[in-house]
């Protein structure tokens, strides 16, 4: 049969519509095994025509739409019908289990990465995907992903290491680092939903050496400890007073800064006294009961209208990020008016302080929910330990008020 041509495609569209009776055209050769067909049918408004991939298997005929004309041209339709279709049809695959054939870009490869990411539930993903974004500007959004080397991304984190930012370059190389990872994995995962296959023989940035880890011993005595939450409680600046109760809240509770920058109203159950998050960074539920001076802050803050605890500034409809607070933290430092500490020393300080107070490294591990690697812990104890974590935190309440107040402590004595 000869090939289709546009004359004879608008040729067919008009008969279509006179007749009423819905006709296939076929584009060359390939009776027996399968070819490119246009199906016309008549519809009561307008006439429609549909590209199809159609093969003949174990006697039996099977379609798969590939687009509509003339939204796909002819020469578009032939296109697709060789790249996804053609090859499989000779070598007797099914064509239902056929996708596209194009190997994925950068920015396919760096899209399927953060939703996966969101759509497992990490909070992450949108710091991830802000980032992944400008570096698939850089590499080349349209380029296969599977063609870029080492060198491109040593390239991408040089000028960004040289201007100081050593923390930022490894943040870079771990984003670029991850997504590739995921892309390898992808690639046979019948899990996976990318509607692309990538080609990824090897990580590009596998072989990129990371920045020396080194480790924070910082935390505040009882001195600096003071010193902040006194300033946190009356600021010599105009400051957005969310930010305030939220690192005042971390230095009391010893939680992760993101758990508590996100707090909303229906996490708090102030009868029971009780924070609840139902998944945190372990994947883990985790409940606390908060010491009475932190079920005093909590009672005294009104959520928005949106139900958050700590609402950001710029976006009320939005909670407060945790990187919001380390600048915040980072320019009261710079002012000298606090001491010098991060938010992620202040979870420190809380677990060196509460053992000062006496609590057990075990219920503080518990409290701050730091995954127990031990056997019984992991596969067996389904004890929610709060009776202990309330004892815990009542004995924690006495001693974090005697550092606030020393004089009234004294007097209470």
């Amino acid at each position: 049969m000869p090939s289709l041509t546009d004359g004879a495609l608008r040729r067919a569209l008009k008969e279509v519509e006179q007749s009423q009776k819905a006709v296939a055209l076929a584009d060359g050769e390939g009776r027996g095994t399968g070819r490119l067909i246009i199906m016309i049918r008549p519809m009561p408004t307008r006439v429609i025509a549909d590209w199809m991939a159609q093969q003949w298997r174990d006697g039996r005929r099977t379609r798969r739409k590939i687009g509509t004309y003339p939204s796909m041209s002819l020469r578009e339709a032939r296109e697709v019908y060789e790249r996804d279709f053609a090859d499989s049809i000779q070598k007797g695959r099914s064509i239902k289990v056929v996708g596209d054939t194009r190997a994925g870009t950068v920015a396919d490869l760096f899209e399927a990465y953060t939703g996966h990411l969101k759509s497992s539930g990490k909070a992450s993903w949108k710091e991830t995907e802000k980032g992944l974004n400008k570096i698939a500007d850089t590499l080349g959004r349209h380029r296969p992903a599977r063609d870029i080397t080492p060198v491109e991304i040593v390239d991408v984190i040089r000028p960004i290491y040289d201007r100081g930012a050593r923390s930022m370059a490894d943040h870079v190389r771990g984003y670029i680092r991850s997504a590739f990872s995921w892309g390898l994995k992808s690639e046979h995962d019948y899990r996976s939903t990318t509607p692309r296959r990538f080609g990824l023989v090897h990580n590009p940035a596998a072989s990129i050496p990371t920045e020396p880890y080194v480790p924070s011993n910082r935390w505040l005595d009882e001195e600096e400890f003071r010193r902040l939450y006194r300033w946190l409680e009356c600021p010599d600046t105009p400051v957005h007073p969310p930010y305030t109760r939220a690192v005042r809240l971390i230095m009391l509770t010893g939680q992760r800064v993101d758990e508590i920058a996100r707090l909303h109203v229906d996490q708090w159950d102030a009868k029971e006294r009780i924070l609840d998050w139902s998944k945190t960074k372990n994947g883990k539920p985790h409940a606390i009961p908060v010491p009475n001076v932190a079920a005093e802050l909590l009672d005294a803050i009104q959520p928005n209208s949106y139900g958050w605890l700590f609402p950001s500034a710029m976006d009320p409809s939005r909670p407060v990020s945790h990187q919001t607070l380390y600048s915040f933290i980072w320019r009261q430092r710079e002012r000298e008016v606090i001491p010098i500490v991060t938010n992620r020393d202040l979870r420190r300080t809380w677990k060196t302080l509460a053992g000062k107070a006496g609590l057990s490294k075990e219920i503080r591990d518990r409290i701050q929910n730091h995954t127990l690697q031990d056997v019984s812990s992991k596969a067996y104890d389904r004890w929610s330990y709060m009776p202990e974590k309330r004892a815990a935190m009542k004995q924690w309440d006495n001693f974090v008020r005697g550092i606030i107040n020393p004089k009234r402590s004294k007097l209470v004595v």
